[in-house]
């Protein structure tokens, strides 16, 4: 019997970007980068895993906005294009680079993006969702879901039932595209607030998760602390992150992945090679960008970066898996002295961390896999419901409102930069409700126009844009989608209670703002639990 428990649990999020009117949108880049670097690799992983009889568990949220982006046709579509053009440019490469100390790193990018293709197209004909269902199924990846638009659910308590349309949303979407009901969730950033547990178990989920303070600070002291979960008086469960295994991890000065022999992500050849060679790579409009062909290792904290060797950076991924698995034994045999039960570590992070930013997290997720299988027999791999199974007995206490953000806190999500969207996302929800109770039972055109009100409120409820305004980067963009979404809100707001629906105008926002075909907005009708599934 082990003495105790590992929970790994990786948030896979990208905000709803999808731009049918322009191809050349750098925000859809996002998806497209992570599908290459972060999704696929993974994919790649849990099934090599597979094919050579190696258990394991690991718990990933997908998050409904990014769900809805990898099945959606036209996205697919545009990936491949995107796909298309990386590997010529790989293949330029290899010829480019012969006889340098690059080549061999150029050949291993021509390897990724051809398999990258292959399994996008012929193993998962075009939908990665269906790869991480099959996962599930299988038992090795415990799916989990997230708020509808990842909206930051303590400041939109004001009005619950906006809450409740972010939960009872994206627990439809989540169930038709992986096939059973979520039994846990990411809540946005981390983000708890008390009575958003009461909304979560309204709709089935019996766990989430908070920042380490979250359980800590909960009302009565936690007698385990955060190695064992608390349940609130609603009976659902909170989960604590561990800060030593995930600083190990996430850092990147003081954890693995700022290590000098891996990858340098900040020095691509979308910067660094002559502007007309890489001219039919990069944006159409001139503006250089991240291709993910990058030659150097990290080297140290000067410029000077020197070529990257992917043999030796296997060789510290080796020592790294081995290193954070030996912290893990020590840290458990020293828990399991003081606790009536076996203690759990979780440890949380933001899915993209592995292979978009830490070229090497993929394979270093397969060795520490593997020598938890293998080398040790101290702590076994878990997840969180099946946890909850065996060791149903908790303590209970309400969390503290809390986030996994800077100072722990709403800080970055309501600061200066961006505090006054609230005023107006609180004011839309208000409306939407109110067309909700207005509109008990409809159909045809005025159904179709409350249904992508609502879509519209939610997208513009987005935590990211606030996220994106507050941190500085993409901020113009992240105003524009706000006000966009807002704008779309108040107009079929006006025309469905003038009675004037502009049919032309809804048609393409329904084109274009397609998220939720299978929207229902009667989730903003105020009502009692009991009714929630007729809703549905």
């Amino acid at each position: 019997m082990p003495k105790g428990y590992l929970a790994l649990v990786l948030h896979a999020h990208l905000p709803f970007v999808r731009h049918p009117e322009n191809e050349n949108y750098l925000e859809e880049r996002w998806l497209f980068e992570a599908i290459t670097e972060t999704y696929i690799p993974l994919l790649e992983v849990f099934g090599r895993l597979r094919e050579e009889n190696v258990p394991f568990k690991i718990t990933m949220s997908l998050s409904p906005t990014l769900i809805s982006m990898l099945t959606d046709h036209l996205l697919q579509e545009r990936y491949i294009r995107y796909l298309d053009k990386l590997i010529e440019l790989a293949d330029k490469e290899a010829g480019r680079t012969y006889e340098t100390p690059f080549h061999k790193t150029a050949l291993m990018y021509q390897d990724n993006f051809r398999r990258a293709r292959n399994i996008f197209c012929n193993v998962y004909s075009k939908n990665i969702v269906s790869a991480f269902r099959e996962f599930q199924d299988a038992g090795m990846v415990n799916v989990l879901t997230c708020a509808a638009t990842h909206g930051y659910l303590p400041l939109m308590m004001v009005r619950p039932e906006a809450v409740k349309a972010q939960i009872g949303i994206a627990v439809d979407l989540h169930t038709r595209h992986l096939g059973r009901p979520p039994e846990g969730i990411w809540l946005p950033e981390c983000a708890y607030a008390p009575g958003i547990d009461e909304i979560l178990k309204d709709f089935g989920i019996k766990y989430f998760f908070t920042d380490t303070h979250g359980v800590l600070f909960a009302s009565h002291r936690p007698k385990f602390g955060i190695f064992a979960p608390i349940y609130c008086p609603s009976g659902v469960a909170a989960f604590g992150r561990d800060m030593e295994s995930s600083k190990q991890v996430w850092s990147s000065s003081e954890g693995y992945p700022g290590d000098f022999d891996y990858r340098e992500f900040y020095r691509d050849v979308g910067f660094d090679l002559d502007y007309e060679y890489i001219k039919p790579y990069i944006h159409p409009d001139g503006i250089r960008l991240h291709t993910g062909i990058k030659y150097y290792r990290i080297t140290g904290k000067s410029n000077y970066k020197e070529p990257y060797d992917p043999e030796r950076a296997r060789e510290r991924i080796a020592v790294h898996a081995g290193n954070f698995m030996f912290n893990r034994i020590i840290q458990i045999e020293y828990l399991a002295r003081y606790m009536d039960r076996p203690p759990l570590v979780v440890s949380p992070y933001d899915a993209e961390l592995f292979g978009h930013w830490w070229f090497e997290g993929p394979l270093w997720l397969e060795l520490l896999f593997k020598k938890m299988h293998f080398d040790q027999h101290t702590v076994e791999l878990i997840t969180p419901g099946e946890y909850l199974l065996r060791h149903p007995c908790n303590q209970v206490a309400r969390p503290c409102a809390s986030s996994w953000g800077s100072k722990g806190y709403n800080e970055v999500w309501l600061c200066r930069e961006n505090d006054w969207i609230y005023r107006h996302l609180h004011i839309a929800a208000d409306r939407m409700v109110e067309l909700a109770e207005r509109f008990p039972v409809t159909g045809g055109i005025l159904k179709r126009a409350l249904n992508q009100a609502a879509r519209e409120l939610l997208l513009a409820q987005s935590s990211d844009w606030a996220f994106i305004i507050s941190t500085g980067t993409m901020v113009e963009y992240a105003i524009r989608r706000t006000k966009i979404h807002l704008d779309n809100f108040l107009r079929l707001h006006r025309e469905i209670t003038g009675n004037c629906i502009d049919r032309a105008w809804l048609g393409s926002l329904e084109q274009s703002n397609n998220i939720f075909p299978d929207i229902n907005y009667l989730y903003y009708r105020s009502m009692q639990p009991a009714l929630y599934s007729s809703a549905r």
